[in-house]
């Protein structure tokens, strides 16, 4: 019986990869590894960097011309604009402090003249009781000191009853009240 091998195009690919890979990678070494490249590499990066001194001039040179400021002259502006914020957020703090100090200040003057006033009413207030109390001591007994307890007790009910009696005739006319 014969074995019939059919072509994998993948394990050709593999092998021949494998291959090529070793050999290119052992003269990729060798050529890293001469003076020759490693002086190839530093005039070529030589030319690229006199090549970026020259686009960066010749910008630099076109940007004069048509009055356009360059990358420096920007941040030199937002530094110098950072620095002006910087003041005025110092400058509206401290604006702020003197206007609530100020503030503080007159509310305290305003809290005292009105404590003065009430504390000269207040002595009159207690002037006219104690004055009114030493009358009513030289004069005869109120009425309603000629009361009772009991007879005091039931006038105050009868007053309470009336406030009840008033307030649910109040809210009996507001509902039938129309809408």
């Amino acid at each position: 019986m014969t074995k019939q091998t059919t072509l994998d195009p993948f394990s050709l690919w593999k092998s021949m990869y494998e291959q090529t890979e070793s050999n290119l990678s052992d003269a990729i070494h060798e050529t890293l590894k001469k003076e020759e490249y490693a002086e190839y590499l530093g005039h070529l990066q030589s030319g690229y960097l006199q090549y970026q001194q020259f686009i960066q001039s010749a910008t630099d040179a076109y940007l004069k011309q048509i009055n356009v400021p360059t990358r420096e002259e920007i941040s030199s502006v937002a530094s110098l604009i950072i620095n002006v914020e910087e003041k005025v957020e110092n400058l509206d703090e401290k604006i702020e402090d003197e206007f609530l100090n100020q503030n503080v200040s007159s509310e305290i003057t305003k809290l005292k003249a009105s404590i003065t006033r009430l504390d000269k009413k207040m002595s009159q207030i207690l002037k006219i009781l104690t004055n009114e109390e030493e009358q009513s001591t030289q004069n005869t007994p109120s009425p309603s000191s000629e009361q009772n307890p009991e007879q005091q007790e039931q006038k105050q009910d009868q007053e309470q009853n009336q406030e009840q009696n008033q307030e649910q005739n109040q809210e009996q006319n507001q509902e039938q009240k129309p809408e």
